[in-house]
């Protein structure tokens, strides 16, 4: 795993940029195609728009696979992620094979991550785009997380910290509002993408972060299962990296 720290967000999201587009061009010379995983949520606005914007990727062979949705939203909610992908990624870019998550009828939630699963674990994925959450969360697993299934996606119940976040950031005007349970990715799944890239900027994250990068890897810190994949590059600014130790810092730097 490398840490990258930047001075300001929008300085941030080119890097993270610049780093994913190199990666999807390079899949699509050496395979013919990309495969994605998607992250939503305020932390990524700034990424998606500078990814979106890059030159020289052919997004008609790019296949997106969605991260994680909301049970019982429909998918016009403003703060459903089926939404926020088809604004900031599908429609700027023309994407055409892509599998979104709709979560809107709890009935099916289910079935539906039953069916994307199976696509989704039938090649390798390239590079996963993914965020860290308030209170460590890796896609919508809360701690303690499932370190251990194998299912590519999980229907799991969201924490009182996860439910606030999603106040917090303006997606909703009160913890009521927020759905009580989510289609996530697995932990285990996520980590099989050859290349991780996650984008976490701002003050909010501070803790998280250290809490993942220099406690114990485990359950209760779901994202620090990073730490074990060598293909990460976590991308931080000033305010989400201020309560990481110099020596942290150190260890994670990119060696060159």
């Amino acid at each position: 795993m490398i840490i990258r720290v930047f001075g300001e967000k929008r300085e941030l999201a080119r890097a993270a940029a610049e780093q994913a587009a190199a990666a999807l061009r390079r899949a699509i010379l050496e395979r013919g195609q990309a495969r994605i995983i998607a992250a939503t949520g305020a932390a990524q606005l700034e990424f998606l728009e500078a990814l979106t914007r890059m030159e020289d990727i052919d997004w008609q062979r790019v296949e997106m696979f969605h991260l994680d949705e909301y049970i019982g939203l429909p998918i016009t909610h403003p703060a459903g992620f089926c939404n926020f992908l088809l604004k900031n990624l599908i429609h700027k870019t023309g994407i055409t094979k892509y599998h979104l998550l709709a979560g809107d009828n709890a009935a099916d939630a289910r079935e539906v991550a039953l069916r994307v699963g199976e696509v989704l674990k039938s090649a390798p994925i390239d590079i996963a785009f993914v965020g860290i959450g308030e209170n460590g969360h890796l896609a919508f697993n809360d701690p303690p997380a499932d370190f251990e299934t194998e299912e590519p996606y999980l229907i799991v119940d969201l924490d009182e910290a996860c439910r606030r976040q999603q106040v917090g950031e303006g997606w909703f005007a009160d913890v009521s509002e927020v759905p009580r349970q989510a289609i996530s990715m697995s932990v285990r799944q996520t980590v099989k993408a050859r290349e991780i890239l996650a984008v976490v900027p701002d003050a909010r994250k501070a803790a998280a972060v250290k809490l993942c990068f220099e406690g114990e890897i485990g359950p209760m810190a779901p994202a620090s299962i990073l730490r074990r994949h060598a293909g990460t590059t976590v991308y931080l600014d000033k305010e989400s990296s201020s309560q990481l130790s110099a020596a942290t810092l150190d260890r994670f730097a990119a060696k060159t």
